[in-house]
C-alpha cells in the first residue's frame, strides 16, 4: 500500500515556491504544538529529576556499593538532562526559525525539507540529501 505525498510532504528543490497559505497556517499550528509539546515533556523530566531522582536519604543506603550504584544514576541523570538541554536549545531555536518562517528551508543547500522528515525530527535545519552527506563525511573522517 503507497501513499500518495501531498505538496511539501516531501524534499524539494530550492526552487520550490512552497505550499498554499492554508496549508502553511495549518503546518505552522501543527508544527509549534510538535515542538511545544516536546518542550513540555523535557520540563516534566527536568521537574522529576529535582523531585524524585535527586532526593536520596543517605542513612537508607546500606554500604559503599549502594552509594557507588545511586552516584552512577545520578551521573546517568545528569548526563541525560544535559543531552535535553541541548535538545531543548535547538527547540528553541526551531521555534525562532517556525516564526521568521525559515523552518522549513535546508539551512546547507536551501531545498524544501519536506513536512513528513520534520515530523520524524521536528528540530533539523538539513534535508535528507544534506544530512546524509554530513554523516558519510562524519564517518570516513573517523576512518
Amino acid at each position: 500500500m503507497t501513499t500518495e505525498s501531498l505538496p511539501g510532504d516531501v524534499r524539494e528543490e530550492a526552487d520550490f515556491e512552497g505550499v498554499t497559505e492554508e496549508v502553511l497556517d495549518e503546518r505552522i499550528a501543527e508544527f509549534r504544538q510538535i515542538l511545544f509539546e516536546e518542550r513540555t515533556k523535557i520540563f516534566q523530566n527536568v521537574k522529576r529529576t529535582l523531585t524524585e531522582d535527586m532526593t536520596i536519604d543517605l542513612e537508607e543506603l546500606a554500604d559503599d556499593i549502594d552509594r557507588a550504584s545511586v552516584d552512577q544514576n545520578q551521573s546517568l541523570t545528569f548526563r541525560l538532562r544535559r543531552r535535553e538541554r541541548m535538545l531543548l536549545d535547538k527547540i528553541e531555536q526551531s521555534l525562532q526559525r517556525l516564526e521568521e518562517g525559515d523552518y522549513w528551508w535546508c539551512d546547507e543547500c536551501g531545498a524544501w525539507i519536506g513536512f513528513k522528515r520534520l515530523r520524524a525530527r521536528p528540530v533539523t535545519t538539513l534535508c535528507i540529501i544534506c544530512k546524509e552527506k554530513r554523516e558519510r563525511k562524519e564517518r570516513s573522517a573517523i576512518r
